[in-house]
């Protein structure tokens, strides 16, 4: 346990930022579950909604630092190309 006054509200706010990552992180994966789920269900409209939003929490996740710039790139990239595909074969 953390002896000094510093310590201890390194602690306290190092408690809250881990928090506010875990539920940055948690609602980004969500969204990302959701748009490839419409995705597979052939529900265009809506997964290209759900990829939208799930291209903007990565973006302001890479912003904050929870996740790297690059992994969000990575993710966003990955997740067009889904979408992209998941457009040719519906029409």
């Amino acid at each position: 346990m953390a002896n000094t006054k510093s310590a201890m509200k390194r602690v306290r706010s190092s408690e809250r930022k881990r928090n506010r990552n875990r539920m940055v992180r948690s609602a980004t994966r969500t969204e990302i579950k959701n748009a490839r789920q419409f995705m597979e269900a052939g529900q265009i409209e809506e997964a290209a909604e759900t990829t939208h939003r799930a291209v903007r929490l990565l973006d302001r996740a890479a912003e904050k630092g929870i996740i790297h710039r690059r992994n969000a790139a990575r993710r966003k990239s990955r997740l067009m190309h889904a979408l992209h595909k998941a457009q040719a074969e519906a029409t």
